[in-house]
């Protein structure tokens, strides 16, 4: 395997790793549907109150 192979299966990696850990994160932190719905409403809340 070539050194250029190498680095990009490890960039892959990583970053499919960094998914499964955001993804994770958000599973335990909205334990329903309602719960990932008021988590993005105050998200947008925070942008708009921070673009004023």
């Amino acid at each position: 395997m070539t050194p250029k192979k190498l680095v990009a299966l490890i960039a892959v990696k990583v970053v499919l790793l960094a998914a499964v850990v955001v993804g994770v994160m958000q599973m335990v932190g909205c334990n329903t549907v309602q719960g990932v719905g008021k988590d993005i409403k105050k998200g947008g809340e925070a942008i708009e109150k921070a673009a004023k």
